[in-house]
């Protein structure tokens, strides 16, 4: 047996077609909310990329500072390719490859 019509429940709300805060045609400022707004919104990704930019300059620093000393920077020409072709001979006969 089919009942034609609407089954009316106790826990069921009436549904009016356009009444509902989606449907309502919102401005551009409405989308996108003011800065405090947008803040709360990413507070999880605006963390996250300000620790990891902290990582990456620590990071920075130490690799800079306490890189490996060039012996061959004071060199030019010819004698710069012969000593960072020595450094090259030196680290591959001891196994250890560093790429620069």
């Amino acid at each position: 047996m089919v009942i034609d019509g609407v089954i009316n429940s106790p826990h069921r709300r009436p549904q009016t077609a356009f009444s509902s805060p989606s449907f309502r045609k919102l401005s551009k400022s409405d989308e996108l909310g003011n800065f405090s707004t947008v803040v709360r919104r990413h507070q999880f990704l605006l963390t996250a990329l300000a620790l990891l930019a902290f990582l990456c300059t620590v990071y920075l620093y130490f690799a800079v500072t306490l890189g490996e000393d060039d012996s061959c920077s004071g060199l030019t020409g010819t004698q710069k390719a012969l000593c960072h072709a020595q450094h090259v001979k030196q680290t591959v006969s001891k196994g250890k490859l560093k790429i620069l």
